[in-house]
């Protein structure tokens, strides 16, 4: 039977590891090595402080240190960036491609087998991505939610259905993962600062792999990053949040988080690089 959802895992891919994923069906029985993502956020299975301890190695080895060297909550909080970031990609490559899931899904639908250095491996429902594929007409529109024939009369709905699919997502996996991650002495301030840099940093990887999806990348990222739980997090300047343009480097051009990520700390004596949208960095 030929999977309905295979061209859309092809369009992903083209954009870039971290928004690429595998489907499976929602009521499938897990076959190894895939497991839940939502094992990362139960307590007692040591599953995230493996996690965090492998980073934390890999973070100490670029410095020739010991693990120890390295602070738990940095490895933590650079832990936690890529989780997000790897949950967040896919949906904002749907959204540049046709739309946002009316209905993300939640990390116990998401299944995963966990590397480093690089995105791991991800896969989402299959219904989950069929019901993108189905939604409103013609791929490559670009809508968070796509609209019908009468812009007048649904567009306040779709923005609302927009709205709540964002809120869904960052309320439900994204917060999920930053009160699990939380217990490792990270702020909350730093976890949805990752969380915004996240989002960011997807809508550029995507303008920056396909040019021609650089807009709808863009504001679907802008559309998360004026959701409650985001808009504290960072600023924006112009091109961000004025007259889009399709250049791949607009997308992150004048965004800066109101946080860091702490990955500078895991050098030798904190004296490591800072990213380029840190709140470290001077104008």
């Amino acid at each position: 039977m030929t999977d309905p959802t295979a061209a859309w895992r092809e369009k992903a891919a083209a954009l870039g590891p971290f928004a690429a994923f595998e489907t499976h069906p929602a009521d499938s029985e897990l076959v190894l090595p895939w497991r839940a993502l939502s094992e990362v956020t139960r307590e007692g299975n040591g599953v995230l402080r493996e996690r965090i301890t492998a980073v934390r190695g890999a973070l100490a080895a670029r410095g020739g240190r010991p693990a120890e060297a390295v602070e738990e909550r940095v490895a933590a909080s650079v832990a936690h960036l890529g989780l997000v970031a790897r949950v967040l990609s896919p949906m904002l490559g749907l959204a540049a491609l046709h739309a946002l899931p009316a209905r993300p899904p939640g990390l116990d639908e998401l299944r995963w087998h966990s590397g480093l250095g690089g995105a791991f491996a991800l896969s989402l429902p299959r219904e989950t991505v069929a019901a993108v594929a189905m939604s409103g007409s013609g791929s490559g529109s670009g809508s968070v939610v796509n609209h019908g024939t009468d812009p007048d009369a649904e567009a306040g709905a779709d923005a609302r259905a927009g709205a709540a699919a964002m809120d869904a997502m960052l309320d439900g996996p994204i917060r999920e993962l930053n009160d699990a991650v939380a217990a490792f002495s990270v702020s909350p301030r730093v976890l949805w600062g990752n969380v915004a840099s996240a989002v960011n940093g997807a809508a550029t990887g995507i303008a920056a792999a396909a040019p021609a999806l650089a807009r709808p990348a863009r504001t679907a990222a802008l559309l998360l990053l004026h959701r409650p739980r985001l808009r504290d997090t960072h600023t924006l300047g112009a091109p961000l949040d004025g007259p889009p343009d399709d250049s791949p480097a607009a997308p992150n051009a004048r965004f800066r988080r109101r946080s860091c990520c702490l990955i500078y700390r895991a050098a030798p004596n904190a004296a490591g690089a800072t990213c380029g949208d840190c709140v470290l960095v001077r104008p």
